[in-house]
């Protein structure tokens, strides 16, 4: 309590900043695993996968798309337009930045990068795909604390921090799955490290870009909500899921998953 009091204090483009940098700083602690191990073990990883899964898919409802409805219904038109628009713009924008930034999915071959076709090596692929991930996350982040400063009941600042503290943790597990693919590369620990850390540097700057968009322009906050939201849904049912699932741990996966979405709902509901 004492730090959302001390949290307080700051205008919301700082908090956001923070928050970013949380984030950013959970993403650098997950590839430093890479400094500590030889090998980690594909089923904890699997398991680790859809935990970030479950807190990203009960993020997106329960910090943004929730909020988005509440507040939706002050206005003059129906309270669903706006999360359904908003969410579908989310998810069409991640898929376009798809199709043109060049990127690779783990456990792909060089021939299987998606966007335009490129000269670029593998391990910048395989970064730009972690990092074209981690901008909803820092989008979501930055909306949060966005809309908690508009003093609307139903997104606190409490709220804002819950969604940090849970896009942080599955953050460690992405951290750790972009560093240990670039050290299969054959590259050093230390380079490893340091392009996996690189690859959560978007989340301050989303997160930001975020929250300047809702406090500039307030009218669109239910949009930009569910917007974060259908991003950060594009990306787990693109990506992480079938990233976890993919050497056949698929119960495994979805245990993960579970207990991610449980953990996710109750820092919203408890803390929020």
């Amino acid at each position: 309590m004492h730090m959302l009091t001390y949290l307080q204090q700051f205008n919301p483009v700082f908090q956001a900043l923070v928050g970013g940098c949380f984030t950013w700083g959970v993403t650098a602690l997950g590839a430093a695993a890479v400094f500590c191990t030889l090998k980690v073990n594909k089923k904890l990883m699997d398991f680790m996968l859809g935990f970030a899964a479950g807190v990203m898919i009960a993020a997106s409802f329960w910090s943004l798309l929730a909020p988005a409805i509440e507040m939706s219904k002050e206005l003059p038109i129906p309270s669903w337009v706006p999360a359904a628009v908003g969410f579908f713009l989310g998810g069409l924008v991640l898929r376009l930045i798809d199709m043109v930034l060049p990127h690779l999915h783990g456990g792909l071959s060089a021939g299987q990068a998606e966007g335009i076709k490129t000269s670029w090596q593998r391990t910048t692929l395989l970064v730009l795909a972690i990092t074209l991930h981690n901008i909803p996350e820092g989008l979501a982040v930055g909306v949060a604390f966005g809309a908690a400063s508009a003093g609307l009941p139903s997104a606190t600042l409490i709220a804002a921090v819950a969604l940090t503290i849970g896009i942080g943790l599955q953050n460690f597990p992405e951290g750790l799955a972009v560093s240990m693919a670039l050290r299969r590369e054959g590259i050093s620990r230390f380079r490893a490290f340091w392009y996996g850390q690189l690859s959560g540097l978007v989340e301050p700057i989303a997160a930001v870009a975020g929250v300047l968009a809702v406090v500039t322009i307030k009218s669109i906050l239910p949009y930009s909500l569910a917007f974060a939201a259908g991003a950060m849904i594009f990306v787990v049912i693109e990506d992480v899921v079938p990233e976890s699932q993919r050497h056949g741990n698929i119960d495994l996966a979805t245990g993960g998953a579970m207990i991610g979405f449980i953990v996710m709902m109750i820092l919203d509901v408890a803390l929020g």
